[in-house]
């Protein structure tokens, strides 16, 4: 699943990728596209924080941020 948060900033990007989480199951991976610097940072803290794992960090094309996380087990 793919969360497009491009030309959103801090802290819409990880609202919305937490609401993605939020829905997926177990061992989903989810990819946030995003266009805020912070994200680098905000994306994986976040992670950390809920029990998923930063599996992916790559530039786009077009100059936005994919950062794909793997869903850990439910809280």
């Amino acid at each position: 699943m793919v969360v497009d948060a491009r030309g959103l900033r801090c802290p819409i990007p990880v609202i919305r990728l937490a609401r993605a989480a939020r829905d997926a199951a177990p061992g989903a991976v989810l990819t946030v596209l995003s266009t805020d610097p912070a994200a680098r940072h905000d994306v994986p803290a976040w992670a950390r924080l809920r029990g998923h794992a930063v599996v992916a960090s790559r530039e786009e094309p077009e100059g936005a941020l994919a950062i794909s996380v793997r869903v850990g087990p439910a809280d």
